[in-house]
């Protein structure tokens, strides 16, 4: 059942990242996250995301802007650094809390508070009727690099920020999605950078057979995406997987997942 899930949410969130301003690792951390630890669901995540992305990017990197990568990309990277060494950082901290309900123990972890309040964040860009319009002008563009890039680092979530700075770039449909694969990229390399250690430490507790079948399912779903482009209406679903991550980061901040 955790193999189809896991595909199943693979496929689906790679093809809404084409038109959404969240997609796969926004689906994938909490997905993960109900059958791994948060620490590993974010690596596995990780892994996955970029190997799209490179796939997205042969699709349609070509598209992209350069000039817009440069502006937002490279703080974006710089900033994802910061946020992934800050996630090492905070997998090592105490138990900030404990309580008990009926039969069943929880702990209150940094990791999971901060995780979970981050997600909660980006699923307010959703809910909010003025985030979900919120616009920047383009001089802004480093700053939505230095929130995309960390928040990125810290919990593999930027795609909302992302997409709510680029949006004011006056791009086509096609290079802004194709901007946004070129950024997501860089910001996936310096996070896995920070992440190697921790890949080593845990490869022994990864499912590489599911690994791959969730990779797979990406890029399925990205390839029939780009066919839909033009054609598929995301709100319902994009309402779904709203509800999907307020629900999981309250349970995330409470310490019961």
């Amino acid at each position: 059942m955790d193999y189809f899930i896991i595909c199943l949410a693979a496929l689906i969130g790679s093809g809404l990242t084409l038109f959404s301003g969240f997609g796969l690792g926004t689906i994938l951390v909490p997905v993960f996250g109900l059958f791994f630890p948060i620490e590993i669901a974010i690596i596995l995540t990780a892994i996955v995301h970029f190997l799209n992305n490179l796939f997205k990017l042969f699709l349609l990197g070509k598209n992209a802007n350069g000039s817009v990568v440069f502006r937002f990309g490279i703080p974006a990277i710089l900033f994802a650094f910061l946020g992934a060494y800050l996630l090492s950082l905070l997998n090592d901290m105490p138990t900030l809390a404990a309580y008990t309900l009926g039969n069943h123990h929880f702990e209150i972890m940094p990791i999971k508070l901060i995780i979970g309040v981050v997600l909660l964040f980006f699923s307010l860009f959703e809910v909010i009727p003025s985030l979900a319009n919120l616009q920047f002008d383009k001089k802004y563009l480093p700053i939505g690099g230095i929130l995309s890039g960390f928040f990125g680092g810290l919990s593999g979530n930027q795609g909302a920020l992302r997409a709510a700075f680029l949006i004011r770039a006056n791009l086509s449909k096609q290079s802004f999605i194709a901007t946004g694969v070129v950024i997501a990229c860089l910001v996936d390399i310096s996070r896995l950078s920070i992440y190697s250690k921790e890949i080593i430490n845990h490869y022994n507790n990864f499912d590489y057979t599911l690994l791959t079948l969730a990779t797979l399912s990406a890029f399925i779903g990205a390839y029939f995406g780009n066919k839909l482009l033009e054609k598929v209406t995301i709100k319902t679903i994009q309402n779904l997987v709203t509800v999907m991550l307020i629900l999981f980061s309250i349970l995330l901040i409470l310490g019961m997942i």
